[in-house]
């Protein structure tokens, strides 16, 4: 699913993606592991929701 993702930014969007990745070399070392941190908690936020309504 990850790389289905992925392969879609990159191939309809990827001048998006590099302004994206230029932002981030700009950022704090310590915001860029926060918004990770935000990320994987909201994953498994909605991997426990999908597990709970049985999808």
């Amino acid at each position: 699913m990850v790389m289905i993702f992925e392969g879609l930014v990159y191939a309809l969007a990827p001048s998006l993606l590099e302004r994206m990745l230029e932002i981030l070399r700009q950022m704090p070392e310590m915001a860029v592991r926060q918004i990770g941190a935000l990320v994987v908690v909201g994953g498994l936020i909605c991997v426990w929701v999908a597990f709970q309504i049985g999808l």
